[in-house]
């Protein structure tokens, strides 16, 4: 938003358009709205004197710089076209209308409105960002090479190294600028949203209190102050700062009402999002993301596709979610050019230099050795950021099947104990998981537990099987043999029977070795005459002569 304003300032003072004091003394009181930025009096004021026909000097011009500082462009643009209807206007307009245009996301008529303009450092610095826009590096380094060490073209130059997410590039030309220019308190704030960026909040917020000490109803660091407490505490914490800002209803807030309108659908946790997000798309970058993420958390994979597979990504946050959507609808259906696009994008974010040693870079690691089951590399990452995940769900159900696909099967069992999310409770790949934990834990019972709270369905037929065999292969043939007991009733498969009797046998095995209750021998043999099979008793006759010579009651 640094375009502008200084030239805007500028064009008065140049032009001789900067009203005059007159007798009667009605400037001073324009001057005194645009010290207070107060804007909207200012306005009011300018438009008033229209209406009495006695106009200030330069009105449209004033009209046109407040409508731009206040956020409305369009009526800005409009004032532009109005005043460059005279063929006598100033060229340099061309330059404010291309602002309004750029503002106005209408970067090809910003591009050839600059291009009539007379040459000027705010056209160059135009011509700068449009470059940025368009992706054009030779360009961009064209207009680069004309910026000078003067503070309008370094803020410039800051502003898109933040763009390019350089951010600590951005931070040492504002601190650079400040040493010099104690005054230009804003440029803390500048300095905080890179740290912001950085990941850094605790940073952000100490120097934004610089910056808020001397201007507190600033919105755009109100709304910045809400997104640290967002990060460093919770979505209400954050909210009630949104509130402050909203209670105060300064002249100059109206143009951060589209950002408010975002930011308190993050802090909700997606409340209002299809109210509001689809409209800011192309007003706010991380609009079309939070969509796509609101639509990722109600499982409408294809809306999220559909709104994210044509952007090209430039950011890691736009890179990760493509590769995050690419996963899960390669996931869903078993493609494999979705698994490997999503494969690569993470691979992209995590050997970045300037990504790998953040906490998102080496989760994109970790994912990317996920998809390729690579588990042990997979280990390597998410332990290292273990500390900072320890109550999150999903980080916790991931780096359960990472450590129960290497064998580890207690660490596995108490990172899936630590997940409370519902939804991922009731999934079979969660149930599945934990109860091969309990097994291979010795903890058998539990896993049968797990079965037993289970409505009957698909799902839990394959939980079935899963306890059959994997208690088996452990030798815990009670459960087992109940498990294998249940299916042949299902299904009367002759692999059934076979399982429910070497399970069967198991048990009684390990009851004459003293390892199992004498009690179970009774279940058992109410399970082995549930099967309709000529070998049934042979094997109970033995186990009856067996319990009869130890005098234990049986059937």
């Amino acid at each position: 938003m640094i375009l502008s304003r200084a030239k805007a300032a500028d064009v008065g003072e140049e032009q001789g358009h900067a009203p005059q004091q007159s007798k009667k003394k009605k400037i001073p009181r324009l001057v005194d709205f645009l010290t207070k930025r107060d804007y909207v009096g200012a306005i009011t004021l300018l438009e008033f004197m229209n209406s009495t026909g006695q106009p200030l000097e330069s009105s449209d011009m004033w009209i046109g710089y407040c409508a731009f500082h206040l956020g409305d462009y369009s009526k800005s643009l409009g004032i532009y076209k109005k005043i460059l209807e005279d063929p006598k206007a100033d060229p340099e307009v061309w330059t404010y209308l291309g602002c309004c245009c750029f503002f106005l996301g209408m970067y090809k008529e910003a591009d050839a409105a600059a291009q009539k303009a007379p040459p000027s450092p705010l056209q160059n610095r135009l011509l700068f960002h449009l470059s940025h826009k368009f992706n054009d590096e030779k360009r961009l380094m064209t207009y680069h090479q004309k910026l000078q060490d003067v503070i309008e073209d370094q803020l410039s130059l800051a502003s898109i190294h933040y763009l390019r997410s350089h951010y600590q590039e951005a931070i040492d030309i504002y601190k650079r600028i400040l040493l010099e220019n104690r005054e230009f308190l804003a440029l803390n704030a500048y300095v905080a949203l890179c740290y912001y960026k950085l990941d850094y909040y605790d940073v952000s917020q100490e120097v934004l209190s610089v910056y808020m000490q001397h201007v507190k109803d600033s919105p755009t660091a109100i709304n910045l102050k809400a997104c640290n407490h967002f990060r460093l505490y919770n979505g209400k914490a954050a909210e009630a700062e949104l509130k402050t800002l909203q209670d105060m209803a300064s002249p100059s807030f109206e143009f951060a009402q589209d950002l408010i309108k975002h930011n308190l659908v993050v802090f909700r946790n997606g409340e209002g999002a299809l109210q509001h997000l689809p409209k800011l798309i192309d007003v706010i970058t991380e609009a079309r993301l939070n969509l796509v993420i609101y639509f990722l958390r109600q499982d409408d994979l294809t809306e999220a596709y559909n709104l994210i597979k044509d952007l090209e990504p430039s950011t890691p946050q736009e890179y990760i979610l493509k590769g995050v959507v690419n996963a899960c609808l390669g996931q869903q259906q078993e493609s494999r050019e979705h698994l490997k696009i999503a494969q690569q994008y993470f691979q992209l974010v995590g050997g970045s230099a300037s990504e790998c040693d953040t906490i998102p870079g080496r989760q994109c690691m970790a994912s990317c050795f996920f998809l390729l089951k690579q588990f042990d590399d997979v280990l390597i990452y998410l332990n290292s950021i273990k500390s900072y995940y320890y109550n999150d769900d999903v980080f916790n159900y991931n780096f359960g099947q990472a450590l129960a696909a290497t064998s580890q099967w207690k660490e596995a069992e108490e990172a899936f104990l630590l997940i409370n999310n519902e939804r991922f409770k009731a999934e079979y790949t969660y149930l599945s998981w934990l109860a091969r934990c309990h097994i291979m834990n010795r903890k058998p019972r539990l896993a049968w537990e797990l079965y037993l709270k289970m409505e009957t369905s698909g799902e839990s037929f394959l939980l079935l099987q899963l306890i059959a065999n994997d208690c088996y292969k452990m030798g815990q043939f009670y459960y087992s043999a109940k498990a294998f007991d249940v299916l042949e009733r299902l299904d009367p498969n002759p692999e059934y029977w076979e399982g429910k009797r070497g399970a069967c046998i198991g048990v009684f095995q390990l009851i004459v070795a003293g390892h199992e209750p004498k009690e179970s021998l009774r279940e058992v043999m109410a399970m082995l005459r549930n099967t309709a099979n000529p070998q049934v008793e042979y094997i109970v006759r033995i186990m009856k002569k067996w319990a009869k010579e130890h005098r234990i009651a049986a059937l």
